[in-house]
């Protein structure tokens, strides 16, 4: 069960006090059964008033939930990065070691 906010508790108990005030002066009751009566309607009107306030938002949970990136996502990425780039500026294929061994030897 969730705890009263401050508002709720404030709201609702100046609509206890109001409306106990407001009954008593317009009625002009003098009777035990009277006073009890008008007492009884404002705590319900209260509580009314009380759970009607709209609640406080929960803090969204931090985790954040990261779309599935495709083999085929990051090949067009890839793609599209190297568009503007020179016949230099671009990364070489990566060797196997023997295609590097045969051209070290060349080299040579």
């Amino acid at each position: 069960m969730l705890r009263p906010t401050a508002a709720q508790l404030v709201y609702g108990s100046a609509t206890v006090i109001c409306t106990t005030l407001a009954l008593l002066l317009l009625s002009g009751t003098e009777s035990g059964i009277g006073v009890a009566l008008a007492a009884v309607t404002a705590l319900a009107l209260g509580l009314l008033v009380a759970v009607r306030l709209p609640q406080p938002r929960q803090a969204a949970p931090s985790r954040t939930v990261r779309p599935q990136r495709t083999a085929h996502a990051s090949a067009a990425r890839t793609h599209h990065a190297l568009d503007g780039l020179g016949a230099r500026e671009r990364v070489p294929a990566a060797r196997s070691s023997q295609q590097a061994n045969r051209q070290h030897s060349l080299r040579r």
